[in-house]
């Protein structure tokens, strides 16, 4: 599996956001990583599970949501990481973005996120309904997401560990919602045994990103 790795530029409004595009020979799917509080591109966790969609052929875009200046704002008062509206219109920015530069324009698009970035790729999911073929949520906050949760067409995994029992109900809830609304999603929830919140545990976060990459090759594929 041939994989190339670069270095980008992501335009956002009037800022750049920083993140390494990861282009799979062959891939038809592109996945964007919406990192959760206080991560960014470089997270080991989200590049794992990246290297394990590159082994299954999904290409991968891992892009800071926040600015240096913004993140260093928020490492003082946290503020920004749960601004939701602001972290999902930089998804949906990066999906332009994405949609706009020739290597990446005819790959289909999905949307990986983890704790508020979940919530930040839903609501994104719910303005780009034509282009988003899938998404997945890793311990994320997917009830942040509000009315935007009744209006995701795009098929949803939300993967939570066993042990994270607080952050499940919140799943729970917000997988009641958007099987509920007329669009009727295909929405399930996950459950990773023996995992807590950040899937610390031996082997628990290999089996996250297997579930990741089955879903997005399985419906990436479908509407390809």
């Amino acid at each position: 599996m041939t994989v190339n790795e670069r270095q980008v530029q992501v335009s956002a409004g009037d800022v750049q956001l920083e993140g390494f595009l990861s282009l799979v020979e062959g891939a038809d799917m592109l996945v964007l990583f919406a990192h959760g509080s206080g991560s960014s591109r470089h997270s080991p966790r989200n590049r794992h599970v990246a290297e394990q969609l590159h082994a299954q052929g999904l290409s991968t875009l891992l892009f800071d949501l926040l600015t240096s200046a913004e993140e260093r704002i928020d490492r003082v008062d946290s503020s920004l990481r749960f601004d939701i509206p602001l972290l999902a219109q930089r998804v949906v920015d990066a999906t332009d973005w994405a949609l706009s530069q020739p290597e990446t324009r005819p790959l289909g698009i999905g949307y990986f996120g983890s704790s508020t970035g979940a919530a930040a790729a839903l609501v994104a999911a719910a303005q780009r309904p034509a282009v988003v073929r899938a998404v997945v949520s890793r311990g994320g906050r997917p009830d942040l997401a509000g009315d935007s949760l009744a209006q995701v067409e795009a098929p949803t995994l939300l993967i939570v560990g066993e042990l994270d029992v607080q952050v499940l109900a919140l799943n729970r809830q917000a997988q009641a919602q958007m099987q509920a609304s007329v669009k009727s999603p295909k929405t399930k929830v996950a459950i990773v045994e023996g995992a807590s919140h950040l899937f610390e545990e031996p082997g628990t976060l290999d089996r996250a990103a297997d579930l990741a990459a089955r879903w997005f090759a399985h419906y990436g594929a479908s509407q390809g």
